[in-house]
């Protein structure tokens, strides 16, 4: 066989190629690596063998995945959510099983000649098909910026109680052949590590994390920054398994625990490059998996078991979410991308098959028809949206509804500006046409976002720029200009292409990184791109060049023609170590809106008295109503009030804490 280099090399090639033609076929690359996979796997070509080296590889893709999710998280944000984690997520675990164990009998009493499936068994078929794809779902609602959504936030809740379960279902499979004594007592006994565990990390490492990081930053190292990452989350997920439970939770609360700190957006960089290179191992694995042959002699047995649980999970956990409180689009989207099977259910059917508690056939049939479901899933998700509106009647009305609203909005404004994204790029571009007098909408798609930036009287709607209904309902046919104020170029590409396409003379401003898809997005119609990197060294230019004594006019006149040229002249740099800038002890500053509410502590005092500025954050603004008040030492609050915050996260905790805390 292959040496190391050699299978080294021919993977490297095949996922090269496999990601280059999904790409070209505007598919997701995830499929390009699921289809490398069942070519090159033993079941095809045979070129690599399915053995354990590979898969544990391929785990910490896994690993590095869930810690990225673990920085969108924090622990106060987990607490919120455990209603649908604990309640949601727990009901489709134990409701799936209960189903598939219901069935399995059903089978085994009407066809025993054919299938003999005992309630272990069918146990441990209910665990694994319980189980969705972390790795997938979570990558595809990255990339379709759902994270924040409302279905996004249940998906999440549901994949994290699944990975949770995992623990001890992977106790219960095996102990079940053993005494029930005995398992009360193996299952104790993990219970107990798990809470030690999750204790010693969450709240012992939540104080040590940030300390350590402020010493390793004072260093200013980006390699020695790098190190202390990789150390600090494959640590994290070491101790876990060695306490029995999975790599990935481990690197989940690591993740989470450093979304605490000032040092997040950084690390949300640096690990990008590990995940995304081991999760395409990952899926290349499981892709190995899938035994083509066999799929061929049983397809129709294959397609049953392929349907058949996808089936039951849309439904079971649509109508779950619905009963937890969610809105028929949210629950039909929620069951529609947990519908496929997941990365830990082929850990507990290996475990099934290990202690013979199927046929082989049986398992390697289930097998094959997860390996297809998670192929499926891509294609799922990127439809949901048209398959929900085409089964809720409810979903057309509320996506109707949500458009009206941007339009009631809209409805009288004249030459105004349409902001893409209400980010800090979005509000500082708001403020600025503000104190010129000059109408703007903007549209974003975080609701926490919006309801803030709304209750503190700003113009912005919930809404999908990328969407053409969302763009008319702006009135895009009424607007001087529309400004991109996000750096995703594939967004903006598909912003730009509906915007030509409705208004084709309305000059459209994009907002990139760097220069690098600077001619791209002139060519799809964008009437000025600003690259943040260029422009940033433009503005240091200036002062500098002022600085020396070189004259207003001089400066301004070479400012003018880098743009006029479209940066021309200052394209492209010489690469160096130091690239990779670090901005890790820069604290980032937000602004926060908090209501007064009627029993608020700061009610009836001033904002002399409350001295918020020792908290650590600033007033910028009051709104009483619908108008906006002065902001003076003496002003006293009143229940109602608006009162908008500038200052550090842990400033504008304190600071709400002052103001609401009786």
């Amino acid at each position: 066989m292959f040496s190391a280099l050699e299978l080294t090399l021919l993977l490297l090639a095949v996922a090269v190629l496999g990601v280059v033609a999904f790409r070209m076929l505007h598919l997701p690359p995830m499929l390009g690596y699921l289809a490398v996979g069942i070519l090159i796997g033993p079941h095809a070509l045979g070129l690599v063998e399915d053995n354990a080296t590979m898969h544990t590889l391929a785990e910490f893709g896994v690993v590095f995945l869930m810690f990225s999710i673990g920085l969108e998280f924090s622990l106060p944000k987990l607490s919120s959510m455990r209603r649908t984690v604990f309640g949601l997520g727990m009901a489709q675990v134990i409701l799936t099983i209960g189903a598939t164990m219901v069935f399995g009998w059903l089978i085994a009493y009407l066809l025993p000649q054919l299938v003999n499936i005992s309630w272990r068994a069918a146990f441990a078929l209910g665990g694994a098909l319980a189980m969705s794809s972390t790795a997938i779902v979570s990558k595809l609602l990255t990339e379709r910026l759902e994270l924040e959504s409302e279905h996004g936030r249940r998906i999440i809740s549901i994949l994290l109680f699944q990975d949770l379960a995992l623990v001890p279902l992977l106790i219960l499979v095996p102990a079940l052949a053993h005494p029930l004594g005995d398992v009360a007592a193996t299952l104790a006994w993990a219970a107990l590590k798990a809470v030690f565990v999750l204790v010693l990390l969450l709240f012992i490492g939540q104080k040590l994390i940030r300390s350590w990081f402020h010493v390793v930053v004072k260093r200013r190292s980006q390699e020695l920054f790098m190190l202390n990452l990789l150390l600090i989350t494959l640590g994290a997920a070491w101790i876990t398994e060695r306490a029995g439970l999975s790599l990935a939770l481990g690197a989940f609360i690591a993740g989470m625990l450093i979304s605490e700190t000032e040092y997040k957006h950084q690390v949300e960089e640096d690990i990008k490059p590990f995940r995304d290179v081991l999760l395409g191992l990952f899926f290349i694995t499981i892709g190995m998996l899938l035994n083509v042959p066999l799929v061929l002699q049983n397809w129709w047995l294959v397609l049953l078991l392929l349907t058949g649980p996808i089936l039951l999970k849309f439904g079971l956990i649509a109508a779950l979410a619905r009963l937890f409180g969610a809105s028929t689009g949210v629950a039909l989207r929620t069951g529609l991308a947990l519908a496929q099977a997941g990365e830990f259910g082929f850990v507990l059917l290996n475990q099934a098959g290990g202690l013979q508690l199927m046929d082989p056939l049986i398992i390697q049939l289930i097998l094959a028809s997860m390996v297809l479901s998670m192929l499926l899933a891509p294609f799922i998700l990127a439809n949901a949206d048209a398959i929900v509106m085409k089964l809720s009647a409810n979903e057309w009305m509320m996506q109707s509804l949500t458009l009206t609203q941007i339009a009631t909005r809209t409805m009288t404004t004249q030459k105004h500006v349409i902001i893409a994204g209400f980010g800090r790029s979005g509000q500082s571009l708001a403020k600025l046409l503000e104190e010129e007098k000059i109408i703007y909408h903007a549209l974003d798609l975080d609701p926490e976002r919006v309801h803030e930036a709304q209750a503190a009287g700003a113009n912005v709607s919930y809404g999908d720029a990328a969407r053409r209904e969302s763009l008319v309902a702006a009135g895009i046919h009424r607007a001087a200009a529309l400004v991109i104020t996000y750096a995703s170029t594939p967004s903006a590409l598909k912003t730009l292409h509906f915007a030509h396409e409705l208004a084709p003379a309305l000059p459209v401003i994009v907002r990139s990184y760097d220069d690098t898809d600077l001619d791209k997005l002139r060519a799809a119609g964008a009437a000025e791109v600003v690259p943040e990197a260029i422009e940033g060294s433009l503005m240091l230019a200036s002062h500098a060049l002022l600085m020396l004594g070189v004259p207003l006019r001089r400066v301004v006149h070479r400012v003018q023609a880098a743009r006029g040229e479209r940066y021309a002249s200052l394209r492209g740099y010489f690469h160096g170590a130091g690239d990779a800038a670090d901005d890790a002890e820069h604290l980032q500053v937000r602004l926060h809106s908090v209501g007064m509410t009627d029993n608020a502590k700061g009610i009836g005092k001033s904002l002399a008295k409350l001295n918020l500025a020792e908290a650590g954050a600033e007033v910028t603004a009051i709104r009483r109503g619908k108008l906006r008040i002065d902001i003076a030492p003496e002003t006293i609050l009143q229940a109602g009030d608006i009162v908008v915050l500038r200052g550090s996260t842990e400033g504008i905790a304190r600071a709400e804490a002052r103001l609401l805390k009786s």
